[in-house]
């Protein structure tokens, strides 16, 4: 068992701290909103810290899952951030969702203080977190990966290195990419046979088990068709997460029509209030 630090504790960092917990590491946790940090604390019976360097001490593995390139960055630089607090030969694993130029920045900074870094984002939504059926996506050295990987299967069903620090980033943008088309096309798919005059039900029960199935299909197609967006990725959070990709692909050279297009009718469903809306109701836009 690891001594271990988590910073973050949202919809995703709270479960994920949690597993680790229930594991049998010793834990120490860190969050900006403190309130957070004490109901965790009296959920879990581990302790908080009140800065991330704090909670970094000691500690052989320090995790994070905030919001965005410069939420990470305040929660690992500078006097009061983790890597003022960390130990040389410590390994710290990132799960936001972020850009690959931070994670190499990061990654870099982190190196100079004799500090493995690993840039792991996941996918599985609040869901996989809470269940600990996550898929993760690594960048970073093999030994930092290796010495990563059993924490990580704490809440992980899945996890893999995808190549140097930053391909974990990466990967999650292909993630993205593929999920924004696929809830369009259902969307069209399920207002299409609304149209028609179909049962969209019974449209889906007949072709699941096709060439059309999809996750999106499998899990979503029900509470699409009720129109219930209560719940899952929020409508704002893809949207952070398909500018990344967006500004990647500017620099790469990659054409993301469809993408773009999908980014553009989401900020349609914000525009509506539907902000904490499940990415899912992109069929209201039909």
């Amino acid at each position: 068992m690891s001594r271990i630090a988590f910073l973050g504790l949202g919809v995703m960092g709270f479960p994920m701290a949690g597993h680790l917990k229930r594991a049998g590491h010793d834990l120490v946790v860190y969050n900006r909103t403190r309130s957070v940090a004490q109901r965790w604390v009296r959920e879990f019976g581990a302790s908080s810290a009140p800065t991330p360097r704090a909670a970094s001490l000691g500690r052989d593995f320090v995790l994070s899952c905030v919001g965005n390139d410069d939420d990470l960055r305040s929660i690992t630089l500078g006097v009061d951030g983790a890597f003022a607090g960390m130990a040389t030969g410590a390994v710290f694993i990132d799960h936001t969702t972020a850009s690959a130029t931070v994670a190499r920045e990061l990654g870099g900074a982190a190196r100079g203080k004799g500090v493995g870094f690993v840039d792991a984002p996941v996918s599985g939504g609040q869901a996989g977190a809470q269940s600990g059926r996550l898929t993760v996506m690594c960048g970073g050295d093999e030994k930092d990966y290796r010495l990563s990987e059993p924490v990580i299967a704490a809440y992980a069903r899945s996890c893999r290195l995808m190549g140097p620090i930053g391909a974990g980033q990466l990967t999650k943008m292909v993630n993205q990419i593929c999920i924004a088309g696929l809830i369009q096309a259902l969307s069209e798919g399920l207002r299409f046979a609304e149209a028609a005059g179909l049962d969209a039900m019974s449209v889906v029960e007949a072709i699941s088990k096709g060439a059309a199935q999809s996750w999106q299909m499998d899990n979503r197609h029900k509470t699409m068709i009720e129109r219930r967006f209560d719940f899952g990725f929020a409508v704002d959070w893809m949207r952070k997460d398909l500018a990344i990709c967006l500004d990647e692909a500017r620099r790469n050279g990659a054409q993301l029509p469809v993408t773009a297009l999908a980014d553009q009718f989401y900020g349609d469903i914000q525009a509506r209030g539907g902000g904490r809306w499940d990415t899912s109701s992109l069929i209201t836009r039909l």
